[in-house]
């Protein structure tokens, strides 16, 4: 059935009018660069990379540039990363659509249900699929993640809990854990 389903998508995909066009968006973790795409009346952010991205996307892909002002998708972006980073979000509107193969669509679509404030690792969505074995797999799919911050690939963790790569460096990965992570007294600590 799913393989049903993804050959219908492609289709669609194929009959369909689509137009991409992206911006910059200045935050506290740098200048994101934002795309997104129109599918047949439909508006979708399909990418949030950071400066130095460790997998921008291609050349010729993310169509032309428009001012963040003006559009109506950028401008919700931009305030919910605004609230997110400031700490009074936790929950994104803005609708994300990504395009990767079969498996990592599965992962992204589980990455995206991670709670705020919660992690998981490779090893344990991987059992998820129901192979441990998959983990290096889940990794790889994990840091091609083409939505930063909205398909929250920073609260994926080592098996001891330890920060491992992430596409936007560690620094940011830090960063955003801390922003998620409740207040000391809130989460029993001491300190």
């Amino acid at each position: 059935m799913e393989n049903t389903n993804r050959h219908d998508r492609q289709r669609k995909l194929m009959n369909a009018v689509v137009t991409r066009r992206h911006t910059t968006l200045s935050t506290t973790l740098g200048d994101l660069l934002a795309v997104a795409e129109d599918l047949d009346g439909q508006d979708a952010l399909i990418g949030l990379y950071f400066p130095a991205h460790w997998h921008p996307p291609a050349d010729g892909t993310i169509g032309h540039h428009v001012p963040p002002t003006g559009d109506r998708l950028f401008t919700t972006l931009a305030g919910e990363l605004a609230a997110y980073l400031s700490g009074s979000l936790t929950t994104f509107t803005t609708p994300v659509r990504t395009h990767g193969d079969a498996f990592s669509e599965q992962v992204w679509d589980r990455l995206a249900r991670i709670p705020y404030g919660a992690t998981t690792t490779y090893g344990v969505i991987a059992a998820e699929f129901g192979n441990r074995n998959l983990a290096q797999r889940v990794g790889q799919s994990v840091g091609h993640n083409p939505v930063s911050i909205l398909v929250p690939c920073h609260r994926v963790v080592g098996s001891d809990g330890s920060l491992t790569g992430y596409a936007g460096g560690l620094d940011r990965k830090r960063t955003l854990l801390a922003l998620e992570s409740p207040p000391a007294d809130d989460a029993g600590r001491l300190f």
